[in-house]
């Protein structure tokens, strides 16, 4: 039956992904009209979100960022079909990496490097980060029940050189690529919402004390990594703007989770400039208030 999905699907996809961006945009705005107002998708999570992080807006001010935000997600999700089939060319136009030097600087200190990233903006676009660096690059991704699905969400993000890797195959990686002498770049979307377990850290995050996941921090100290953090800005529809920023060297002399912190308060600082672009369909509150284990 997955198989048979599958087969169903991917020609659409594949005809989606050749259409040019001004069609692209089109079909965007009607898949909006069906996402928002006939079926809804996640609305009651969205609102309950965007009530929690930002209570200081009113009921009309909310509404705006709402739609905006359901208008964004539909060209996002259209960009994603779009790599299936995007040119080397088209892409650097349309995502644009400011600052590449400092990070090829940070290369030249031959430790490999964790990358933080938020679910901001065009997150699928930033596997093409990997045309531009001479390490390995690595997406850390949580896999698809659908293993057909999984296959072609590997290959589309694949792209451009990315390896897509679970969050069970990555310990396992880094520990080999260590014993081969192969530096790698990790990048790590550490904005979601880990399971409420003994020992997992608790921090603020739009005001809200909520579970954090530590794993690019801890990682990079088990592994002696350095760690940057890259802030992805909308321009317009269809372009992306990169700015690379670094968070930590010597990582092993920052006291622990200290650069975790660091990272939550960027990913807010973008979130109240233009909340419009933040993924508010995933339940990064949903154990607010829950906190059943304390050391």
């Amino acid at each position: 039956m997955q198989f048979v999905l599958f087969c169903l699907v991917y020609p659409i996809l594949y005809l989606i992904s050749i259409l040019p961006f001004r069609i692209l945009y089109l079909l965007s705005d009607i898949v909006f009209v069906l996402v928002y107002y006939v079926i809804g998708y996640r609305k009651k999570t969205v609102r309950e979100n965007l009530n929690i992080a930002l209570p200081h807006l009113s009921d009309e001010e909310k509404k705006i960022i709402e739609k905006k935000f359901y208008k964004h997600m539909c060209d996002m999700f259209l960009e994603m079909i779009k790599t299936m089939s995007i040119s080397d060319k088209e892409i650097e136009k349309r995502f644009v990496f400011k600052n590449l030097e400092e990070y090829l600087a940070l290369e030249k200190k031959e430790k490999s490097i964790a990358l933080m990233c938020s679910h901001y903006a065009s997150y699928e676009w930033v596997i093409s980060m990997n045309r531009h660096i001479n390490f390995k690059g690595y997406a850390i991704y949580k896999i698809i029940n659908n293993k057909y699905f999984d296959d072609l969400v590997k290959k589309i993000r694949s792209r451009f050189d990315a390896i897509l890797i679970t969050t069970k195959e990555t310990v396992p990686i880094i520990e080999k690529n260590v014993v081969d002498g192969v530096l790698g770049l990790y990048g790590f979307a550490s904005d979601q919402s880990p399971q409420n377990k003994p020992k997992t850290f608790w921090s603020t995050f739009m005001g809200i004390e909520v579970p954090v996941y530590t794993g690019a921090e801890m990682l990079s100290k088990r592994f002696d990594m350095n760690m940057v953090y890259l802030k992805v800005k909308k321009i317009k529809r269809g372009f992306y703007e990169a700015e690379l920023e670094i968070l930590a060297e010597n990582v092993t002399s920052i006291p622990d989770y200290q650069i975790t912190e660091t990272f939550l308060r960027k990913v807010e600082s973008q979130i109240l400039e233009a909340p419009e672009f933040y993924l508010w369909t995933h339940k990064r509150w949903k154990h607010q208030g829950n906190r059943k284990f304390i050391e």
